[in-house]
């Protein structure tokens, strides 16, 4: 799992979507407030033909770091998210720098 370009991701709360733009491709997460601290990512889209190239990881990423951030509990209707989700929890924790 590679996730390189988080930082190139974009939040739009308004919309309560991330999205990133790859080649003048755009791929998005959408993401509900469920309301006591709860987020439900139910979409995750990327055009094929970014499909392959780490972007959606990207997406679940960005999204993740910002329920950590906010303090949210995190519900994943999304299949794709829900699997990173699983395969992010078995990952060895970073070193302290």
């Amino acid at each position: 799992m590679k996730v390189t370009a988080v930082s190139e991701v974009q939040h739009d709360p308004a919309t309560k979507q991330f999205t990133r733009v790859v080649d003048g491709h755009q791929a998005c997460l959408s993401y509900m407030d469920l309301g006591r601290q709860t987020i439900d990512i139910y979409r995750t889209f990327v055009p094929e033909a970014l499909r392959g190239r780490g972007v959606a990881a990207e997406l679940a990423e960005a999204a993740l770091l910002f329920a950590e951030a906010q303090g949210y509990t995190v519900l994943a209707s999304c299949s794709y998210v829900e699997r990173y989700m699983e395969r992010r929890a078995r990952r060895p924790a970073a070193p302290a720098q």
